[in-house]
């Protein structure tokens, strides 16, 4: 396939005052028939949320929820009995499973900035479970951190044939993409760097399935998604 680019201005804008957020993909009121997810994924919210608001307790269920948290703390609480924060630096998986019920509040003086990550499991009706880690990878930059899979060599262990991983490229420096499925999805939070032909800016995402070579125009943070092109569901 050839690659696509996700320009960060056709990500969907909802701002309603204590939250501003964008939506890589269709979610609550935005809706575009052509953003609705890639292979198994289905959520990127790049969210923003003001002092001593956030999400009040709702449902999730047969979901792979991921929150990656770049600035701020933002506070966990589930009905699996799961309480406490998730600083700046630090990865919630949640699995929803059967079903869960579960609150994320900025209980702090600034706000939160923060991306919520929503993957289709390949298994329905599993038992919820909960994983937090610490992973930042400005701290061991130019090289990929496996965040999530399927396998026991992954961070956290996600329910589905697909790998999230995480890095900070610092300007020039080189990434190969080699990947472990046949469909990539790289995000960039921050920055710009080129893949193949490609210039990806902040907030740009690219879809590939070739492998590739990232390089640092600028210094980088980004999540990249290995993704199976057919899933289950």
């Amino acid at each position: 396939m050839n690659a696509v680019l996700h320009r960060q201005e056709n990500r969907g804008h909802v701002n309603i005052g204590w939250l501003d957020s964008k939506h890589s993909f269709s979610f609550g009121s935005w809706y575009d028939p052509n953003y609705m997810g890639v292979s198994a994924l289905r959520v990127i919210n790049d969210d923003n949320i003001a002092a001593h608001r956030g999400f009040g307790t709702h449902p999730h269920e047969n979901m792979e929820i991921l929150t990656c948290v770049l600035s701020g703390t933002i506070s966990h609480q589930d009905s699996m009995g799961n309480k406490g924060d998730i600083r700046a630096g630090e990865w919630q998986l949640m699995s929803a499973g059967t079903g869960v019920q579960h609150s994320e509040m900025n209980q702090g003086d600034e706000a939160v900035h923060l991306l919520q990550i929503w993957i289709h499991p390949d298994v329905q009706n599993a038992a919820p479970s909960y994983q937090q880690i610490q992973c930042d990878p400005k701290q061991a930059p130019n090289q990929w951190h496996l965040i999530a899979g399927p396998n026991d060599n992954a961070a956290m262990h996600i329910r589905q044939q697909a790998e999230v991983k995480a890095a900070y490229l610092l300007q020039d420096q080189k990434l190969d993409v080699t990947a472990t499925q046949q469909l990539n999805y790289v995000h960039l939070i921050s920055g710009q760097v080129q893949i193949g032909t490609q210039v990806v800016n902040a907030g740009d995402a690219l879809i590939f399935a070739e492998v590739s070579e990232i390089q640092a125009l600028q210094d980088s943070q980004m999540i990249w998604f290995d993704l199976p092109v057919k899933i289950e569901k």
